[in-house]
């Protein structure tokens, strides 16, 4: 199986190939076109700001490729952002590939440190998404201080502040808010259910 990790301004993809290895797992990391195009398994990771990172995508052309892809595709972070049609961060028009607008936490009364940061629990909200169903209420990683809300495409839910999209799905797309990479067994297990997929 190839896989690969999308490179470009906004990835930690180190520590994505870092935990792929850890089950085993050889990855590639590479802003090739073919390559990507190729794989059977592609990872759209992200740390950083939304509207520099789309626009090193537009720039790149690799906008046109994560859209096209026909293979599992997962999105990490701001890849689960960027995945979607608008961020409030800096007024961004992203991919598209999820028709949901990605908005800012809002701090009700001080009681919430924003960005949310640490460890949380994912609650499945329904079938055939990238957390297999016995990982209910399993800990996960986020660093964030913009999330997507609860809509049509969300595969599961974590609550802060009020609920969100702790991951997606729509065809063969998958993504997460939360970074697996950084989440213990619980990341293994899901970053293995994506390759098995």
């Amino acid at each position: 199986m190839s896989i690969v990790i999308i490179k470009y301004n906004a990835g930690n993809v180190y520590s994505v190939q870092c935990a792929l290895a850890r089950i085993g797992a050889d990855a590639i990391i590479t802003d090739n076109a073919d390559i990507i195009r190729n794989a059977d398994k592609v990872i759209f990771p992200g740390v950083g700001e939304a509207g520099a990172a789309m626009h090193h995508l537009r720039q790149t052309g690799l906008d046109k490729i994560i859209t096209s892809l026909q293979k599992p595709t997962l999105g990490i972070c701001i890849g689960q952002q960027l995945m979607c049609s608008h961020s409030e961060e800096g007024n961004t028009e992203c991919l598209g590939i999820f028709p949901d607008k990605v908005i800012r936490f809002q701090q009700p009364d001080n009681t919430f440190k924003i960005p949310h940061t640490g460890w949380n629990t994912v609650q499945i909200t329904a079938e055939k998404g990238i957390i297999p169903q016995e990982m209910t209420d399993a800990w996960v990683y986020y660093v964030h201080s913009y999330y997507v809300p609860v809509g049509s495409h969300t595969t599961a839910v974590t609550n802060y502040i009020s609920p969100f999209s702790a991951a997606m799905k729509r065809n063969n797309f998958y993504a997460t808010q939360f970074h697996p990479e950084k989440s213990g067994d619980a990341g293994s297990r899901i970053l293995k259910h994506f390759l098995d997929l």
